[in-house]
């Protein structure tokens, strides 16, 4: 199957699974337009490429989940019971057995920002901080300590400061 159309393809199985949340809808969907934009500036291969773009879209999709068996959704409890969601949405799609752990591993960690391994991981992780700190309204000091501390690409580091207006000296160099 072309990589475009499973990409759309699991677009529209997000929308359809976050029905009625335009909020989540359009949040995975920066996310993963990000995520595209950064992976293609770092030259990820496509491969890698297609694997960042699966996990971006269905990062979140342990929250409606979460809700209705917590009663309420933090990161860590989206890591937990993202995974399965993300898999048995996935399932039709006929991913390698490989390729299925890599994008459940990286739902199961997109909020955990120590021993990141991996550019798709680093990228998924900066792609969903660029929307966070602008639908969350952080303050520019935030916005700098995130940059400083979680920040790695050239390209998730350059839209950063262009979204955000921060010309952090150390961050220049």
């Amino acid at each position: 199957m072309e990589p475009n159309n499973t990409i759309d393809q699991i677009t529209q199985k997000m929308i359809k699974h976050d029905s009625g949340s335009p909020k989540r809808i359009q949040h995975f969907l920066k996310v993963h337009r990000f995520a595209q934009l950064i992976g293609r500036a770092e030259h990820l291969d496509e491969h890698t490429q297609f694997l960042l773009e699966c996990a971006a879209l269905v990062h979140d999709i342990g929250i409606t989940p979460c809700k209705q068996k917590y009663g309420r959704c933090t990161g860590e409890l989206q890591q937990i019971e993202g995974p399965a969601y993300a898999r048995r949405l996935l399932s039709p799609f006929h991913l390698t057995p490989e390729d299925m752990e890599r994008i459940c591993y990286l739902v199961a960690h997109h909020h955990t920002y120590h021993q990141i391994v991996g550019m798709d991981y680093q990228i998924l992780v900066e792609a969903d901080f660029l929307v966070n700190l602008f639908e969350e309204q952080a303050t520019p000091e935030t916005i700098e300590q995130t940059l400083t501390r979680i920040f790695r690409t050239q390209k998730g580091k350059e839209l950063c400061r262009m979204m955000f207006g921060v010309h952090n000296s150390a961050e220049n160099a």
